[in-house]
């Protein structure tokens, strides 16, 4: 009956300070001692007992109330530190407190002094990073544990109240003190929350459906620890230079300009392999753990929180290149890549999801700099997750391909701005394929056909880059790797009428008018049907919409490629050496340097607004500028040496079996037949601050949506983003 009682006496007391509209005296003990009253409260019994609109009201009307409420008992001395401080220090000694949040060493409990001297380092919550230790799981330590991480992530939360601003690399000054020296803890607790993230294992002791016996307490305090480390992370890890070009990350030996964030820090120190090891294994885990789902139905617990995951091995990758290196260097990294491929492929219909579609996107682009990952991408894929995609024998490249072909030609609309990336991350691999099978080599060349047609090309001012992106990728394959890829020669063969129509593109007013004529007619972003879609792998679900009423958060633009990306070109020895970009743009990009990728373009992309906007139309001069620079040379070459022998196969034998064919393409050679091959190109992701900025607003939306109870931050002004309802 106590509590009871206390409850309401508490009640009583939040609506008297709610409804006083006059000052109550810092004096009126008997007032104020009411909102101390030893009352067991749960956290859903603040949230019922203090509603947030009466908070509000007294911060409206009656502000000195509420301050006196916040510094009562506080000693008015003038030293005192801000109380967001003393919060922030309260919270990081509580993350730490005996028979609280971690398990006392020692037989009695201490007093409170003692905990301000008490080293927490030995208090580490997981092994893992620098600790070997591991403590016994207790479930009302987890729970503290949450509870206090909430309270953080809520201190956090002031970005969420600013608009976005690309230019700002607003620094949050909550995070800011939380992760400076000022943190005696700061060590141990980045510790605890990556190796509480990294060393959960969802699945329990590999008895499947156990988490239907046994509820599993610790995964939600794995997801506010996923979510606090990412939030502490966010970091401009670029560091602007005198000459307003970005260079290096943490890892660099001069110190970035500002105070240093200790997080930043420590995870950019971070060298040891095993703990690499450690890390890669433990997110390659969590990250596959929803793809097991799909074999036994129901049968493990299936986590929900691999969009912050995604963020933080984006944050792992992009300040400690040691980590980044350790990934490529082993094949642990396709247990990345096949996931990241899963969730892409299952969101592409869901535009909720366009946010999760963009980071799995980014991370691609960032391996896809890396000569290993091209490399690695040769290894079978034999897993066979159930994904609707086309059944195919192949490798991890195939899988890559046509996976990105699904998305291209079945997403929904808001995804044509990331057709630029999904195409630059396949020339980034393409010199170093070493065998397409038959059904990705036949998804490249339907791309080709869509993005070629003379109403897709005219009808935005950028569309003819993608043209560019493929053909690209069939001179890489073609210079680098023509020996073991005679699927794709003989595709090229097949398709070659593809080819003579980009050389003969008509380029005069008359034909160029009837081109957009035809695409009125025409709504369809890209022709469907011509592919041959095959059967799709057992066991797998079409990817759905969005369920109606979903809510999303909404997303500032991503730049365009040229913005995120900088060239290097392979050298002999398979070094990187930067391009200094030249005045006018190469010929690969296929553009005269003045067509700036702007707000605008990102809009005519859109097929709906082609041309209907009338802000941009085509002219002949603007096809000519970047028809004559279609690198069509090295295919030209190889249809006129090969078509003719292949046609002459067929005649001789009578065959309408392409095994045959495939068989002397395999047997053949253009040893000295081909133009001279070109360098190759690769296309680096380079960080900027309108990523920086996407990363911020990406992250906020799925920490909002994804703490509803309580709800945090529901009907608040939250201003960095906006909730809509899909």
């Amino acid at each position: 009956m106590g509590s009871a009682d206390s409850k309401l006496n508490f009640r009583k007391a939040v609506i008297q300070l709610t409804t006083k509209t006059q000052p109550v005296e810092a004096t009126d003990d008997a007032f104020w001692d009411q909102f101390w009253a030893d009352t067991a409260t749960s956290v859903q019994d603040v949230f019922a007992l203090v509603p947030a609109a009466e908070i509000r009201a007294v911060r409206e009307e009656s502000p000195s109330n509420l301050a006196t409420l916040c510094y009562k008992g506080e000693d008015d001395d003038e030293n005192a530190r801000p109380l967001a401080e003393s919060l922030l220090l309260a919270i990081a000694d509580l993350l730490f407190c005996p028979d609280f949040t971690v398990q006392s060493h020692r037989r009695s409990t201490d007093s409170a002094e003692d905990i301000h001297s008490l080293d927490s380092c030995e208090y580490i919550w997981e092994a893992g990073v620098g600790f070997a230790h591991s403590p016994q799981p207790n479930y009302n330590h987890d729970m503290n544990r949450m509870e206090l991480l909430k309270l953080l992530l809520t201190c956090f939360s002031e970005a969420m109240y600013l608009p976005p601003a690309p230019d700002s690399s607003s620094i949050n000054p909550w995070v800011q003190f939380f992760c400076s020296t000022e943190n005696r803890h700061a060590l141990p607790l980045f510790t605890s929350l990556l190796n509480t993230v990294c060393a959960y294992d969802p699945v329990g002791y590999g008895i499947p459906y156990n988490h239907l016996l046994f509820s599993d307490y610790r995964e939600p305090l794995v997801e506010e620890a996923a979510q606090v480390l990412i939030v502490t992370l966010d970091h401009d890890g670029a560091t602007p230079t005198v000459d307003g070009t970005t260079t290096g990350t943490a890892m660099d030996d001069a110190d970035p300009p500002g105070p240093e964030n200790l997080f930043v820090n420590y995870l950019s120190r971070i060298h040891r392999e095993e703990d690499f090891q450690f890390i890669l294994k433990g997110i390659a885990r969590l990250l596959s753990n929803p793809l097991l789902q799909t074999y036994l139905p129901n049968s493990t617990k299936k986590i929900q929180f691999h969009q912050e995951l995604l963020v933080l091995f984006w944050k792992l990758c992009d300040f400690n290149k040691k980590f980044l290196f350790f990934v490529l260097k082993s094949s642990d990294v396709l247990d990345i890549l096949v996931p990241v491929l899963f969730f892409l492929n299952d969101a592409r219909a869901d535009q909720s999801r366009v946010g999760l579609m963009h980071i799995g996107v980014f991370i691609l682009l960032l391996l896809s700099g890396e000569r290993n990952f091209g490399v690695r991408l040769n290894k079978p894929y034999s897993v066979r997750v159930p994904m609707d995609i086309p059944v195919f024998t192949g490798t991890h490249a195939d899988l890559l391909i046509v996976v990105f072909h699904k998305i291209i030609t079945s997403g929904h609309q808001r995804l044509q701005p990331l057709f630029d990336c999904l195409l630059t991350i396949v020339v980034n691999v393409s010199p170093y394929l070493k065998s397409l099978s038959m059904v990705a080599a036949n998804k490249l060349l339907h791309l080709l056909e869509a993005f070629s047609t003379t109403w897709f090309l005219f009808s935005a001012a950028q569309n003819h880059h993608l043209v560019f992106f493929l053909l690209e990728v069939f001179n890489n394959i073609i210079q680098y790797q023509f020996d073991g890829n005679s699927n794709l020669v003989y595709a090229i063969i097949r398709k070659r009428s593809a080819f003579h129509q980009l050389a003969n593109l008509p380029t005069d007013p008359p034909a160029i008018h009837k081109a957009l004529q035809r695409r009125r007619r025409a709504p369809e972003a890209l022709s469907r049907t011509s592919s041959q879609e095959g059967v799709s792998m057992e066991g797998s679900h079409p990817a759905a919409p969005a369920e109606p009423g979903t809510l999303k958060a909404s997303l500032v633009a991503t730049p365009g490629i040229e913005k995120l990306t900088e060239k290097s070109q392979v050298s002999e020895d398979g070094t990187l050496r930067s391009l200094e970009p030249a005045p006018q743009q190469s010929s690969a990009e296929g553009s005269p340097a003045s067509e700036e990728p702007s707000q605008a373009w990102r809009e005519q992309r859109r097929p709906s607004s082609a041309s209907a906007g009338g802000q941009w139309s085509p002219t002949s001069e603007w096809v000519l500028s970047w028809k004559s620079k279609l690198p069509l040379q090295t295919i030209m070459r190889l249809l006129q040496v090969l078509v003719p022998q292949v046609e002459k196969i067929c005649i001789d034998k009578g065959l309408t079996d392409e095994s045959e064919i495939l068989r002397f393409l395999q047997h053949g050679t253009l040893v000295g037949l081909l133009p001279v091959p070109h360098p190759i190109l690769i296309r680096k992701y380079q960080a900027n601050s309108g990523t920086a900025m996407w990363f911020r607003t990406y992250m906020w939306g799925v920490i909002y949506l994804r703490n509803v109870d309580p709800p945090v931050w529901y009907d608040t002004d939250v201003k960095l983003f906006e909730i809509q309802r899909v």
